[in-house]
């Protein structure tokens, strides 16, 4: 049965997971030539690039920071379940409103307006939550 979800995930990513998919294969591609090494978690490929930034999610592969968390992990594995659900529509539903929300976040907190407290917590927005819920239920 694990056999055939991996199967099953991998034939969605590169299907109606596409834009998204490649998006990674691009990225991932990008930092084998200078000299990242890949790792697996799962049904994922990953990589580790600098410090303190968090993560994200293309398809297939997923891009964190150096020694992520697991709860990082399973939350970018989470958004590779919404890409299989989504498939072409994910970049519009999920991951540009992803990244303009902790843009957002990140310069409200680094020009002074507010502290990270100050901010609804970063699962409030429903595609974070359910990317956390989608990444604790599947990759425990």
């Amino acid at each position: 049965m694990k056999t055939l979800k991996a199967i099953l995930f991998w034939l969605l990513s590169w299907t109606w997971g596409l834009p998204m998919t490649l998006v990674g294969a691009v990225c991932a591609l990008a930092l084998l030539v200078t000299g990242h090494k890949p790792h697996r978690f799962h049904y994922f490929v990953y990589f580790e690039v600098g410090k303190d930034w968090g993560g994200f999610e293309a398809g297939c592969f997923f891009f964190c920071n150096n020694s992520a968390s697991l709860s990082i992990k399973r939350h970018e594995c989470g958004h590779g379940i919404q890409n299989i659900i989504f498939g072409p529509l994910m970049p519009f539903v999920v991951s540009i409103p992803s990244a303009i929300r902790y843009w957002y976040r990140e310069i409200v907190v680094r020009t002074g307006r507010k502290r990270y407290s100050d901010l609804k917590p970063y699962d409030s927005v429903w595609f974070e939550g359910w990317a956390t819920s989608l990444g604790n239920k599947y990759y425990l």
